[in-house]
């Protein structure tokens, strides 16, 4: 009896995009025909192709019966998109093949064999096309150049079938990895290519790599000029030399983001150096998109970066650890920005939200480490959550007030400053470094007078922090009272300081010697205006820095004193003199003593206060005993003189009177003789 030939049409899925096998077309050999394969994927830079040579192994194994004969003579087979010049070949035999259907993910080709393979035999086939490397967007999956591969790799062969291999060679230069799969290698091939193998898959359906690899190369170099402010910011872009879109779109977007983003920030231009943008790989780049190194100038972009990297990349110009001290407050603001920017720019910006997951890897942001240091999941939610916390921030402040807070950081100025009507020494507080998390906090409510504690204890602060924050509330409560006790005069800089450094326990024992000095001065003010007195003002200069908070309180307490001592010298002036203590005080000037007490104490000069002071009040209180004293000695002196006169007057008196007997005496008779007289 004559068998009768039953054709059966295999059909094969061949999966190879970078989608999951199961979104190809659900294409499947019959049970009874098995395929597997002997695949090479050619790396062809020069060309911005992998050729790639299938060798496939058809086998019938469908049992013919007596009355039919079984037989395959065709399949299809889905490949990747972007791909052409297809070939098959059969030994002994003219088979075709043509494509039928192409969709964005996927090729399918119809395979004619040329020939029909029977049950229990084995057809080999050998299938080749090109992958083609499209162009166009850079993130693509498929690229094909001298700086940078990356394509898909797929085995071929039916489902549950083991046997099939895999082999890719590649020119020798490049640093290989795979995102997804993994073949091993590479070792050398006969031409020093790179050989990555797959060897003895157990399924073809199920395996998939994606192989990239990149290799240092030229640069193709191109300048822009941006103008920031009125100030020119070159800016050059490094592309790889087999990829001149990169340098172009990069140049674009920054010939415009760079001074849209200094007009949104408020602030100059900060380098002084140049600037290199260059194209580079993620993978360089410790699986980071982008990154900036101030120090060197160089913004490192990945070749794939969307235009919201790029501009957050750029707004580390600003927020590169100079303005702001915290990786928080530099990575928030710089996606802030880049994301205000690029809807100005009308730019479709994709920064990563906050999303359930993200928020299953949250931390204070406070405790978020240096690049590289933390998970991906801590990575990816502190990113996010930086941003919505900046964009809070700029929510509450206000953009004007905002930029203001830039300019202060910029200046490395203070929250805690002296009043406006300050100046010399007085004029500024500085900080020593770029605001941390604290001083950034001080600079926002300074600055709007709005509280931002609310989003610091949300998103920033961690369980030490949190203690911070209220001692802060307690500490800054005392210093707005003692800011407001003391009116005119600038609060000390010691205490500025103490404020400044969050040295609460510092800043809270110089505001209870500052209170003290204030609560002399109104005591001072008081007693002198009774006085009529005018306070010196020396005690405003030492409280407000010359001398210090100790000086002051010893001012304090030395200029009571001179009142003391001048109230004191006044309650003793005699309202009504008597005559002996007017004698007393003949001689003494106790009233201009007392004015010139007043006048030192004016200046300042309270030594010569109580000395005049004293000179004065001892005049009036031994003016009585003086003038006793002096009335004594008047009357002794007058009764010394009464006698000396008498007596003069006596002397005299007796003086005229014996002159006359002697006058009137008759005189002796003179004898003569030797002898004695009778």
């Amino acid at each position: 009896m004559r068998r009768r030939l039953v054709g059966l049409a295999g059909l094969v899925a061949l999966l190879l995009t970078l989608l999951p096998p199961a979104t190809a077309p659900a294409l499947a050999a019959q049970p009874d025909l098995t395929i597997t394969s002997a695949a090479r994927y050619l790396v062809d830079p020069a060309r911005s192709r992998v050729h790639v040579t299938v060798d496939l192994t058809v086998t019938n194994h469908k049992p013919d019966t007596t009355t039919r004969r079984y037989y395959f003579d065709r399949a299809s087979l889905a490949v990747p998109s972007h791909t052409s010049a297809f070939t098959v070949t059969v030994d002994g035999a003219r088979p075709g093949i043509h494509a039928t259907k192409r969709t964005a993910d996927y090729t399918i080709v119809a395979i004619s064999f040329g020939t029909k393979v029977f049950s229990g035999k084995s057809l080999p086939i050998r299938v080749t096309f090109d992958i083609v490397d499209p162009g166009g967007s850079p993130g693509r999956s498929i690229r094909v150049g001298q700086a940078l591969v990356t394509f898909p790799i797929w085995a071929f062969g039916t489902a549950g079938t083991p046997g099939s291999t895999v082999e890719v060679d590649l020119p020798a230069g490049y640093r290989v990895s795979f995102p997804s799969g993994t073949l091993a290698g590479p070792t050398p091939g006969s031409g020093g290519e790179l050989v990555y193998r797959a060897a003895s898959i157990a399924d073809p359906t199920t395996f998939f790599a994606q192989l990239l690899g990149d290799r240092p190369g030229a640069y193709a170099e191109t300048t822009i000029r941006p103008v920031v402010g009125g100030l020119v910011a070159p800016v050059t872009i490094d592309a790889w030399t087999d990829d001149p879109s990169f340098g172009r779109r990069t140049g674009d977007l920054l010939s415009a983001g760079i001074p849209a983003l200094g007009t949104a920030i408020g602030l100059p231009y900060p380098r002084q150096g140049p600037l290199v943008v260059q194209e580079s790989i993620s993978r360089s780049l410790g699986g980071y998109a982008g990154l900036f190194d101030p120090a060197e100038g160089r913004i490192s972009v990945d070749f794939a970066a969307d235009p919201f990297i790029v501009l957050h990349e750029a707004g580390h110009i600003w927020f590169n650890g100079d303005l702001l001290a915290d990786r928080w407050a530099d990575e928030g603001f710089a996606s802030y920005y880049a994301q205000l920017v690029a809807g100005s720019l009308d730019l479709d910006a994709a920064p990563a939200t906050l999303t359930p997951e993200l928020e299953q890897a949250r931390i204070p942001l406070n405790a978020w480490t240096g690049v590289g240091e933390a998970d991906r999941s801590t990575e990816a939610y502190a990113y996010a959550a930086s941003l919505s916390l900046a964009q809070a921030i700029a929510d509450r402040a206000g953009a004007a007030d905002l930029s203001a807070v830039w300019q202060a950081a910029a200046a490395r100025r203070s929250a805690y400053q002296p009043l406006a009507s300050a100046g010399g020494d007085l004029a500024t507080q500085s900080l020593a470094a770029a605001p941390d998390w604290r001083a950034l906090l001080d600079l926002l409510e300074t600055t709007t007078g709005r509280s931002f504690e609310d989003l610091w204890r949300t998103w920033v602060a961690r369980p030490a922090d949190a203690a911070a924050l209220d001692r802060r509330d307690a500490t800054r409560a005392r210093y707005e009272t003692t800011l407001a006790e003391a009116g005119s005069w600038q609060l000390p800089a010691s205490i500025r300081s103490a404020m400044t450094s969050w040295s609460f326990d510092t800043a809270d024992g110089l505001l209870s010697q500052a209170s003290a000095v204030l609560d002399e001065r109104t005591t001072i003010a008081a007693r002198s205006a009774a006085a009529g007195l005018t306070p010196p003002p020396t005690l405003e200069r030492d409280f407000e820095g010359t001398g210090g908070l100790r000086a002051a309180a010893a001012e304090g307490a030395a200029e009571l004193a001179a009142i003391d001592a001048i109230t004191a010298a006044a309650a003793d002036r005699p309202s009504d003199p008597s005559p002996v203590e007017v004698l007393g005080l003949v001689g003494s000037q106790p009233e201009a003593e007392l004015a010139s007490a007043g006048q030192a104490f004016a200046t300042g000069d309270l030594a010569a206060a109580v000395e005049h002071a004293g000179t004065a009040r001892a005049a009036w209180t031994s003016a009585g005993d003086v003038g006793l004293r002096r009335g004594s000695t008047i009357a002794g002196a007058l009764l010394l003189i009464g006698l000396v006169v008498g007596v003069a007057i006596a002397r005299y008196r007796g003086r005229r009177h014996g002159g006359r007997r002697r006058r009137y005496q008759p005189h002796a008779h003179r004898t003569t003789g030797t002898g004695p007289s009778a």
